[in-house]
């Protein structure tokens, strides 16, 4: 588990990761897999449509949230066979705003500036804790989160894998 002021850490969603982009007054939810999911994703396109950028690429996860704030896969799947009112896009990175590729921005200034874009709307900021993270681990397991992305707080946005995002799980 990485430890030191050089990482953050943020909580684990189980869920779909996504790329949502907003360009010309339109939005567009894509999967890892470069797929188009904006119609199976439609709430979070409808969300994300109240983003302030003229345009901008975001990565998440989209999410059922529970009550005590945990996810599982399993539900989100369920939720998708229907109307899928539930589903939420949480939001961890910012890696293009209006126009200008910040993708080499340090971290912590990609998050600031997705914060106060997304302030506001319904989609939800992926907050990063900055405190040990074998404690931060331990609360994960506590509290049955999936578990902990730790991340390099000034590294830039990472292509493929890389050792300034660390993802150890609680959950097998």
């Amino acid at each position: 588990m990485p430890a030191g002021d050089r990482w953050i850490h943020e909580i684990k969603f189980d869920g779909y990761r996504v790329q949502v982009h907003l360009a010309n007054e339109a939005v567009q939810v894509f999967t890892r897999r470069c797929h188009d999911w904006t119609r199976r994703f439609k709430k979070v396109a409808d969300n994300a449509w109240h983003i302030k950028a003229s345009s901008a690429i975001i990565d998440g996860e989209v999410v059922v949230p529970a009550a005590d704030g945990s996810t599982d896969f399993s539900v989100l799947q369920n939720e998708l066979k229907g109307a899928s009112t539930k589903i939420v896009l949480v939001a961890f990175d910012l890696l293009y705003l209006n126009g200008r590729d910040i993708r080499k921005v340090p971290l912590f200034e990609r998050k600031a500036g997705l914060k106060k874009i997304i302030t506001g709307s319904d989609v939800q900021f992926s907050e990063s804790f900055e405190i040990d993270g074998r404690e931060m681990f331990t609360h994960a397991c506590k509290v049955g989160l999936e578990g902990v992305v730790s991340k390099v707080r000034d590294s830039v946005y990472p292509v493929g894998r890389s050792n300034n995002w660390v993802k150890p799980k609680v959950r097998p």
